[in-house]
């Protein structure tokens, strides 16, 4: 349908398809806060994560809608279990059915990112989606040319956003009023800020495991770009977002100056198995933040990339302008390097 690297002429087409997506899994989650549903309840473990009874209602939504966009174009999805309850499989083939080799592209899609802070009404959790041309088990999440992540609001809000962007073309918001059913653009600029003073930055730290090496990081950072006096008078700002696309999501609109997730290099220097880490899925929307103009890295200076899947441990680390990545990602490459995960 379209070859790898390219943006396919039907650019609109996969957008207007993920945004019907992302606001679908929007509207039952909401559907279901309002009929008290138990978000937090445990429903399985999985490879990849926990699935939380949240998690677990969007699932036949997603599947309806491959089944209803598979008439239109055979597809891959790849998502957590999504072939059945207590499977592992994390792949399925629209129609069912079809064959993997004749798919026109894959899909890979985390229809809650964020589901912690979601299911106790803390903070926004996140739709990601993202297309790439099918490649078989080739595909990787650098071949994703169309992406979009859609706000699954708590309670409290009655506006949300939704964010897209096809390769080459840029990245694009909106901002939809749940109780207008109005939709308006909104600007999408990172931060110009050269410093890192008086600003948010952050080295993801909001699971046990690692936390010690991200905070030794995060005070190095500091320390070295904002001096020892400002290290010490409140000058740098910290948010654990427990969501890789509002994490994105924060850099993109200027909200963070930089921000990394580190987990699985610091596994390495601990010479520990990779506990839990970011995985691609949770990255499906990485386009949206490169097109945005956010600077992004595997965490070593390289290209953020894996496979198309729930599984691989992957890192990366993310800055809003070339200044401010000058300045931080030698202080990350040394200290990895000082650790021996380099």
């Amino acid at each position: 349908m379209f070859e790898a690297g390219q943006l396919p002429r039907e650019a609109e087409y996969f957008v207007e398809k993920l945004c019907v997506l992302g606001r679908r899994i929007r509207s039952v989650v909401i559907e279901a806060r309002q009929n008290q549903l138990v978000f937090s309840k445990i429903d399985r473990h999985h490879t990849a994560d926990t699935i939380y009874a949240v998690d677990n209602h969007v699932e036949p939504v997603l599947l309806e809608f491959c089944e209803q966009w598979s008439q239109e174009f055979p597809f891959v999805l790849i998502a957590e279990g999504v072939d059945g309850d207590e499977s592992e499989e994390d792949s399925l083939t629209f129609p069912r059915g079809a064959m993997p080799e004749e798919a026109a592209f894959q899909l890979i899609v985390d229809p809650i990112d964020g589901t912690r802070e979601l299911m106790f009404d803390k903070r926004s959790a996140w739709v990601l989606a993202g297309v790439a041309p099918n490649l078989g088990v080739q595909t990787r999440l650098s071949h994703i040319t169309v992406a979009m992540q859609a706000e699954i609001p708590t309670s409290k809000q009655t506006r949300c956003d939704m964010l897209w962007a096809g390769r080459g073309r840029g990245a694009m918001a909106v901002r939809d009023d749940l109780l207008t059913e109005e939709t308006q653009r909104i600007a999408i600029e990172p931060s110009k800020s050269t410093e890192i003073t008086h600003g948010f930055g952050s080295i993801t730290s909001f699971l046990p495991g690692t936390k010690v090496l991200a905070a030794e990081l995060m005070e190095l950072i500091v320390r070295q770009c904002a001096g020892e006096d400002d290290a010490a008078a409140a000058a740098v700002f910290d948010d654990q977002y427990i969501s890789t696309g509002g994490q994105f999501y924060e850099l993109i609109m200027g909200h963070d100056r930089f921000n990394a997730d580190l987990r699985l290099h610091f596994y390495r220097a601990l010479q520990k198995p990779p506990g839990h880490c970011v995985h691609p899925y949770d990255m499906a929307s990485v386009l949206i933040a490169q097109e945005a103009g956010v600077l992004l890295t595997d965490g070593l200076g390289g290209v953020p990339d894996g496979p198309l899947d729930v599984t691989t441990p992957l890192a990366w680390a993310g800055f809003a302008n070339k200044a401010l990545r000058e300045k931080i990602e030698p202080i990350i490459t040394n200290f990895l390097k000082q650790y021996g995960a380099i």
